[in-house]
This record gives structure tokens, sequence and C-alpha cells, in this order.
């Protein structure tokens, strides 16, 4: 085959809100702005991968919650709203950002990353994406029962989803970091109409052309999503408490080995 390299330069776009309390203290959420651009035409001729699932809904998601802070009550902590470019290339932008962070590391409290794999209807559970890494998954759980929904571990742990997107630099470099996604188990047609939509996305549409926006959307699994992650944030964002890794988790040396810049 042949091949050609082509180099050029691309952005994050990250923005702060300063804590009130402790604004050398941060919490950062994350979201992918990048898809997959152009490839070979799908039957009908469309060439163009919009990826309005993978990931312009995730970065929605973080307009939506940054939008929430900035109009609520200032948090005790800062939070950091990061739009991630070159995710699809390999987590190249939250990678720079983790090795160059604009702000320290060992005193971001946590990450939470939002990069939802399915537009969903009001689904009764949530996915979470690595279960048994950190204590974060704790407030998940107490965010979703505040609105009736129930946390269940990811269906395809095979998949390796924990290591495949921008959360996982910050893991490697011991911060807390947290993913999950809306659930399946839809309240209109349980599981199995979930799972139908769920199966046609990953055959027919991931990092593919159809992967575009759809008028019947009505971004109500969306919305759970969004409003877990607000609730988790702010819990963390308000609080002093600084999230831990569990007991055998891969990522607790590296976060041990900064506790002193948090104290």
């Amino acid at each position: 085959l042949p091949n050609q390299i082509k180099r050029q330069a691309s952005n994050n776009v990250v923005g702060i809100l300063r804590g009130g309390e402790r604004p050398d203290e941060y919490l950062l959420y994350g979201a992918h702005w990048d898809a997959n651009g152009h490839n070979g035409p799908d039957r009908t001729g469309d060439a163009i991968r919009n990826g309005a699932v993978d990931n312009a809904t995730g970065t929605a998601e973080l307009l939506e919650v940054a939008r929430a802070f900035a109009g609520g009550k200032r948090p005790a902590r800062s939070v950091i709203f990061a739009a991630w470019t070159a995710e699809e290339k390999g987590l190249l932008g939250a990678e720079y950002y983790a090795q160059r962070p604009l702000y320290p590391l060992a005193k971001t409290a946590a990450v939470i990353n939002l990069d939802p794999h399915v537009v969903l209807p009001a689904a009764r559970n949530l996915e979470l994406i690595g279960p048994g890494q950190t204590d974060l998954e704790g407030l998940l759980v107490t965010a979703a029962r505040e609105q009736g929904l129930r946390v269940d571990p990811e269906p395809s742990p095979e998949a390796g989803w924990y290591f495949r997107s921008d959360h996982f630099p910050f893991a490697q470099r011991g911060v807390p970091a947290l993913a999950f996604r809306a659930g399946r188990d839809l309240k209109s047609g349980g599981m199995k109409a979930g799972q139908r939509i769920v199966g046609d996305y990953n055959e027919r549409c991931y990092h593919q052309p159809c992967d575009e926006f759809r008028p019947g959307w009505t971004f109500a699994g969306t919305a759970q999503e969004a409003l877990a992650a607000y609730r988790v944030g702010r819990i963390v964002a308000d609080g002093r408490i600084w999230p831990q890794w569990l007991a055998g988790s891969p990522y607790a040396a590296a976060r041990q080995a900064s506790e002193g810049e948090r104290r």
C-alpha cells in the first residue's frame, strides 16, 4: 500500500472556573472534540465521519456541565474544562496536557471523562467503565441514586475502554479518574431495546459516516449522564476530600508519590 505521512498542529481548548476558597486545588472535566475526518465513501457516497456521538455529544456535555458550574454557587476548588484534540490518534491531546499540565496534577483531585458511546433514551442505569479503580465510584453511585438510577459494571470489559479514552494519561500519573456512560437498560424496552441500539451503532456507525446527528434523538440518556457527572464533580469541587485509588490499583503508587504536595 502506498502511505503518506502528513503532519499538522491541533489544539486542546482549556478553560477554568477559579475556586472561591481553594483556587490552587483542581477538578478536571475532559471530552475530546476530534472525530475521524474522512475515509472512503460508504454506499451512499458519504465520506465524512462526523463524530456526532463520538464525541460531539461528549463535548456538548462538557459545555453544559461548565455552564451549570458557572451559573451556580462558585465551587471551593477550581474546575478545569478541557476539550482534547487527537483522542482518535492515540489520546495525543490529553497525553500532551498530562506531560505539560497547566495546573499541577498533584493538586488535581480528580478527572471526570465525558466520552459517551451511544446517544440513548432515558435509562434505569449508568455503566461504569473500569470498575474497581477509585473511590469516585461510590460518589457516582450516590449521584445515580439521586436520579433513581443504579450503576452497573460495563458489560464488555474485554474491550478495554478504561485504557482507550482521555482519562487514562491522568490515571497513569496517579490522578483518580472516573469514566462512565449512560446505561442501556432503557425505561422503555429494557435491556433488549438498549442493546439493539448499541449493537446497531457498533456494527454500522462507530467511526463511520453514519455517526451523524439524528433529529429523533431525545438526549434523555445524555442528560442523565451529564447530570451524574456534574453531581459527582460538585461533591469533589466543594469538598475537602482527595479521592483515592482502591487497594490493588496499579496507579496508586504514582498518587502516593505526590502526597506531600497535597499536604
